[in-house]
């Protein structure tokens, strides 16, 4: 069949309300970040898990993609507002490139104003700065190593 005779079904992202979904964010994010990029368990997986916003992508009933927010407890020096950080944005290979990461940026964003937050942070891994400029993310200081990866801090005012 071809694709005329078969289109893409949707993709939806929702909030993960149950521990299965939790296990299912958990899951991509080991596909993509301990398996493909070699980030070590330990440091992927952390204490901000349990008390992070996490959403998941959903195509044709299966998961493929993730990502969270986390609020920060006060702003970074020199700012104000209420600030929180995005992270742990993950899509499944086979799904990249068909704006699943727009659409988990753009959800964790839209619950991030729904919580009053004034400005949102991210690291962006470097091969992803031009995907988040797009966005609106500007940089903020200098390349620096997480996890054994270039990544550069990036801010969005909300």
């Amino acid at each position: 069949m071809s694709n005329a005779e078969n289109p893409p079904r949707p993709v939806t992202i929702s909030q993960v309300k149950t521990e299965a979904e939790l296990w299912q964010a958990l899951a991509i994010r080991e596909v993509v970040f301990i398996e493909e990029q070699h980030v070590p368990e330990g440091i992927e997986r952390d204490a901000e898990d349990v008390k992070a916003y996490h959403v998941l992508a959903f195509q044709g009933g299966h998961a493929i993609g993730t990502g969270r927010l986390v609020m920060l407890s006060e702003p970074p020096p020199g700012e104000t507002g209420r600030w929180a950080q995005i992270g742990r944005m993950a899509v499944l290979q086979a799904h990249r490139k068909a704006r699943v990461g727009a659409m988990l940026l753009t959800s964790l964003e839209d619950e991030a104003r729904r919580r009053g937050v004034s400005d949102v942070v991210l690291h962006s891994q470097l091969y992803a700065l031009e995907f988040y400029k797009k966005q609106g993310y500007e940089p903020m200081g200098g390349v620096f190593k997480e996890a054994g990866i270039d990544h550069l801090k990036m801010r969005k005012k909300l």
